[in-house]
C-alpha cells in the first residue's frame, strides 16, 4: 500500500494540471445536476417494524386523505377575537385561498381556543412531502403575508412549513474556515502552506455536496443528513490535508525533490489518512446496525462526503504541491512563532512519565466528571419549541400552547383496524380519555366500509415531554390492549411523537450493539497495526470515556440547561435519538486517526530505543503539535455549526467538538502518556500464536520505499545543513 501511495503521489505530480482540471470538471458537474435536480431530502421517517410505521401505513390504506403530507394554518387575532365581524371574512378568505392551491386535498374547518383569539385549520394534500413541499410553501407564506396586511396573524406550522425551514448552509460555517486559516497560519508559518488544505478541503466539500444532492434525488434522506455531511467533511478534510502537507514540508526541509517529497508524504502521512478515513467510512456504514432507513441513508453519504475528501487529499493535494513546488513556504506573514515547540512538550512529556498516576488520575477524573450527566441520557424528539422565534414553526408552536395546550403540537393517532362497531369505539373513547395526560379527543372518524377508525388523542404535555412518551408506552402497554380484548380489533398508536418515541426506543436499544461493534473493530485494526494487546484495548476503553464525556456535555446542555443561553438555545429536551450512533461513529475514526498518529512515534521509538520512556516523550514532543493543531481545526469547523439555528445541527456541533477538544487534550496529551508510561514494556506485548493469526497492517510504510532522491535546487536555507550531511 505505501508503495502505490507513493507512485499516486509522484503521478499526481507530473500529470498535476490533467488532475486538477479532472476535479474542477468533477466538482462543477455533480454539483450542477444536484441544483437542476433540486431535491434537497425528506424528512419522513420510514421505521420498519415499529408500531407507529404500522398506523401510517393502515392510515394510507383506510384513510387515504390523511396519509399526504400536511400543515396547519394557526390564525392569532391581535386584539378581540377571530369572531369579530373585521376578522371572519379575513380568515374565510384565507382558508378559500388554499383550498384553490395546487395538490391541495381538503382544508378542515376552523377549530377555536375557548376564548376564540387563536384558530387552528388543518390543510392535506394528496402527495408526500417530497412531492409537496418546495412548490406549497410559496403559496402558503403568499396567503400568510395578505391575512396579515389584513390584521389577522396567520403562522404555518407542520410538514411543509418545516420544509422552509430546513438546515442549511446559516452562513456560520465561515467562522470556522476563518479559525482554521488562522490556526493554519501560525502551524506553517506560510500563507501558501495554509492555503492548500483549506482549497483542497472546499473541493471536496462542494463535490461532496454535489454527489449527495442526487443521491437525495433517488434516497430518501432527512435535510439535517447533508448539513451533518459537510460538517464532518469539512473538518476531516482540513485535518487530512494538514497531516499530508506537514509531511511534506518535512521531507523538503530534508532535501527532496518536489516530487519525491510528495510521493513519500502520501505513503506515510497519506497512509494514515487512508487508514483513517477508512475506519470513518466503516463506522458510518455501521449506522445500518440501528435497521432504520433514514439514519443508514445519513451513515452512508456521511462516508461519501468522508471518501471524497480522502481522495482528494490523494490526488489534488499533491497535484497543487506540485504547482508549489519548492515556494511552499513562501508569503510568511508576520506573526509570533514557536521557538522550540518540541522541546516544551518534550518537557511536558517527561513530567508526565516521572509521575504517571498522578497525571492518570486525573484526567480520569475530569473525563468522569465530564461523563456523569450520561447517566441521565434520554432520547427523544425537539419540537418546535426549541426553534428561535424568527421561525413560524415556533411562533405557531406558542400559539397553539396558548391556545389548545402544549399537547395540540404533537397530536397521537390511534387507528384501529377490524370491525369497528360502535361499541368498540365507545369503549376506546372512554377509556383513552380517562387517561390523566390525555387533554382532548376530537371525534372518532369511522372508514367508509367500517374496518378501520382513527382516533386523534391530545395529550396534555408537548411532544419532547417525558410525560407524553410514558403516555404513548401506556396507551400500547395497557389501555388499548385491556380495551379491545375479545373484540378481535387491533390498534397502532402513531402519529410524528409516536414515530420519534418508537425511533428513541428503537435507536436506544441498537446503540450498545453498535458501540460494541465499533470498539470490537477499533481494537481489531490497532492489534494488527501495533502487534499488541494492551495498546488496543487501552485505545478502546480511551474513546468510550472521551466520547462519553462529550454525550455528558450535550446531556448537560441539551437536557439540563447548562449555559444554553451561551449558544442561543431556545428551550431544552431530550438529545435526537440518531445523533449519539453518529457522533460516535465520526468520533472513532478521528480518534483513531489521533492514536495511530500517536502511538506509531511510540512504537517506532520503541523498536529503535527499547526504552519506553524516551518513547513517550518522543512521541509526544513530535506528534503533539500536529495534534493540537488538527484538533483546533476541528473544535473551529464542529463549533461554527452551533452557531446555527437548527438544535439538532447545534446538538452535533457541540458534542463533536467537546469530543475532539478531551480526546487531542486530555486523552492524548495526558492519559495516554501516563497509562504508556505506566504499563513499561507490557505495552508492546503480543502472544506468538497471536502474531502469527493477525495480519500486519502498516500505516507509515517509509522503510519499504526505494531510497530518496535529493535536489539541492529546491532547497530552501533551512534544509541545507540536513542535506551537506547526508
Amino acid at each position: 500500500m505505501a508503495l502505490l501511495l507513493y507512485h499516486l503521489g509522484r503521478w499526481s505530480v507530473r500529470h498535476r494540471g490533467a488532475v486538477l482540471v479532472s476535479w474542477m470538471l468533477v466538482a462543477v458537474a455533480v454539483f450542477g445536476v444536484a441544483r437542476l435536480a433540486g431535491h434537497g431530502g425528506t424528512d419522513s421517517m420510514r421505521i420498519p417494524g415499529v408500531e407507529s410505521q404500522r398506523a401510517y401505513d393502515l392510515l394510507g390504506r383506510q384513510f387515504p386523505a390523511s396519509a399526504g403530507e400536511s400543515a396547519e394554518l394557526v390564525f392569532a387575532a391581535p386584539a378581540g377575537t377571530l369572531t369579530a365581524p373585521i376578522r371572519q371574512p379575513v380568515v374565510a378568505a384565507a382558508l378559500a385561498d388554499v383550498a384553490h392551491q395546487a395538490r391541495v386535498a381538503a382544508v378542515g374547518a376552523l377549530q377555536l381556543s375557548p376564548d376564540a383569539r387563536i384558530g387552528v385549520a388543518e390543510v392535506t394534500y394528496d402527495a408526500p412531502g417530497h412531492v409537496v413541499d418546495r412548490a406549497a410553501l410559496p403559496a402558503l407564506e403568499a396567503t400568510a403575508a395578505r391575512a396579515r396586511a389584513a390584521g389577522v396573524i396567520l403562522e404555518l406550522s407542520g410538514g411543509v412549513a418545516r420544509s422552509g425551514e430546513q438546515p442549511g448552509a446559516s452562513g456560520h460555517e465561515a467562522y470556522g474556515l476563518v479559525a482554521a486559516v488562522v490556526v493554519l497560519l501560525f502551524a506553517f508559518g506560510s500563507v501558501v502552506a495554509m492555503g492548500l488544505p483549506i482549497g483542497t478541503a472546499l473541493v471536496g466539500l462542494a463535490t461532496g455536496i454535489g454527489v449527495i444532492g442526487v443521491a437525495t434525488t433517488v434516497v430518501d434522506v432527512p435535510s439535517v443528513g447533508t448539513t451533518l455531511a459537510a460538517m464532518i467533511g469539512l473538518g476531516v478534510g482540513i485535518d487530512y490535508a494538514l497531516v499530508i502537507v506537514t509531511r511534506h514540508r518535512e521531507y523538503l526541509h530534508a532535501g527532496m525533490t518536489v516530487e519525491e517529497s510528495a510521493g513519500r508524504a502520501l505513503a506515510t502521512a497519506g497512509a494514515s489518512v487512508l487508514f483513517a478515513g477508512l475506519t470513518v467510512m466503516i463506522a458510518m456504514a455501521g449506522l445500518a446496525i440501528a435497521g432504520i432507513p433514514f439514519v443508514t441513508a445519513m451513515g452512508v453519504l456521511a462516508g461519501v462526503m468522508v471518501l471524497v475528501m480522502v481522495a482528494v487529499s490523494m490526488t489534488l493535494l499533491p497535484a497543487l504541491l506540485g504547482y508549489v513546488g519548492a515556494r511552499v513556504d513562501a508569503l510568511r506573514p508576520p506573526l509570533p512563532q514557536a521557538r522550540d515547540h518540541e522541546a516544551a512538550w518534550a518537557r511536558v512529556g517527561t513530567r508526565i512519565t516521572r509521575r504517571p498516576v498522578p497525571y492518570l488520575v486525573g484526567s480520569l477524573a475530569v473525563l468522569g466528571a465530564l461523563a456523569a450527566p450520561t447517566l441521565g441520557l434520554r432520547l427523544g424528539t425537539t419540537d418546535a419549541g426549541s426553534a428561535p422565534r424568527s421561525q413560524t414553526t415556533r411562533r405557531a408552536f406558542d400559539l397553539m400552547t396558548r391556545g389548545f395546550g402544549a399537547g395540540a403540537n404533537g397530536p397521537l393517532l390511534v387507528v384501529l383496524d377490524g370491525a369497528v362497531t360502535p361499541a368498540v369505539t365507545q369503549r376506546v373513547r372512554e377509556a383513552v380519555g380517562a387517561d390523566p395526560d390525555v387533554l382532548t379527543l376530537p371525534p372518532i372518524d369511522v372508514s367508509a366500509d367500517g374496518r378501520a377508525a382513527l382516533l386523534t388523542v391530545v395529550p396534555r404535555s408537548g411532544p419532547a415531554a417525558d410525560a407524553t412518551t410514558h403516555l404513548v408506552h401506556r396507551l400500547r402497554a395497557r389501555v388499548l390492549p385491556a380495551t379491545l380484548a375479545g373484540t378481535g380489533v387491533r390498534s397502532s398508536t402513531g402519529g410524528e411523537t409516536a414515530s420519534y418515541v418508537d425511533l428513541a426506543d428503537h435507536v436506544g436499544a441498537r446503540l450498545p450493539v453498535f458501540i460494541e461493534a465499533v470498539v470490537g473493530l477499533s481494537f481489531l485494526l490497532l492489534a494488527m497495526v501495533f502487534r499488541s494487546l494492551l495498546i488496543p484495548l487501552k485505545a478502546a476503553l480511551m474513546n468510550v470515556l472521551s466520547i462519553a464525556a462529550a454525550y455528558g456535555v450535550v446531556v448537560a446542555v441539551f437536557q439540563w440547561g447548562w449555559g444554553a443561553s451561551l449558544i442561543g438555545l431556545h428551550a431544552t429536551g431530550p438529545v435526537v435519538p440518531f445523533i449519539p450512533m453518529f457522533m460516535f461513529a465520526i468520533l472513532f475514526g478521528l480518534s483513531m486517526d489521533y492514536e495511530v498518529f500517536l502511538l506509531s512515534r511510540m512504537r517506532e521509538t520503541y523498536l529503535a530505543t527499547g526504552d519506553n520512556q524516551t518513547a513517550v516523550v518522543h512521541a509526544l514532543s513530535t506528534t503533539a503539535r500536529v495534534i493540537t493543531s488538527a484538533a483546533l481545526i476541528m473544535i473551529s469547523v464542529f463549533g461554527s455549526f452551533v452557531l446555527g439555528d437548527d438544535p439538532t445541527i447545534k446538538m452535533a456541533g457541540l458534542g463533536l467538538a467537546v469530543a475532539v477538544l478531551v480526546d487531542a487534550t486530555v486523552v492524548r496529551v495526558v492519559l495516554v502518556p501516563a497509562a504508556t508510561a505506566l504499563l513499561g514494556r507490557s505495552n508492546w506485548w503480543l502472544p506468538a500464536w497471536l502474531d502469527r493469526l493477525l495480519p500486519h497492517l502498516e500505516v507509515d510504510g517509509d522503510t519499504s520505499l526505494p531510497a530518496p532522491q535529493y535536489a539541492d535546487s529546491v532547497l530552501s536555507p533551512v534544509a541545507q545543513p540536513v542535506t551537506a550531511q547526508r
